[in-house]
């Protein structure tokens, strides 16, 4: 069973809408590659992401927002370019996410 199946994935980015609408759909696509069934995969602002964040298992956001998660109990995958599924499937490998 993958590590993923059943969990919730939440993506931020600074105002909810655009980034991390297609954050969502890369993650969507490692997703599929690896025949993955989230729980939940959703995108938000990061403002609404803090605080719903204890809520996911996984919380992806850009690099530069890592400190606003600091002392939620999530796993958190920061990347450098919040579009790149090559980025996203490489960062959850090095997390020992994806079998």
């Amino acid at each position: 069973m993958a590590k993923l199946d059943g969990k919730k994935l939440l993506a931020c980015c600074a105002n909810g809408a655009g980034s991390s609408l297609m954050m969502e759909n890369a993650i969507k696509k490692v997703m599929t590659k690896y025949g993955i069934k989230p729980a939940e995969l959703r995108h938000c602002a990061v403002s609404e992401g803090k605080s719903a964040a204890r809520n996911y298992d996984v919380v992806f956001c850009a690099k530069t927002f890592v400190k606003t998660f600091e002392g939620v109990d999530t796993t958190l995958v920061p990347l450098k370019n919040v579009m790149s599924d090559k980025e996203i499937e490489a960062a959850l490998k090095e997390l020992d996410l994806l079998d």
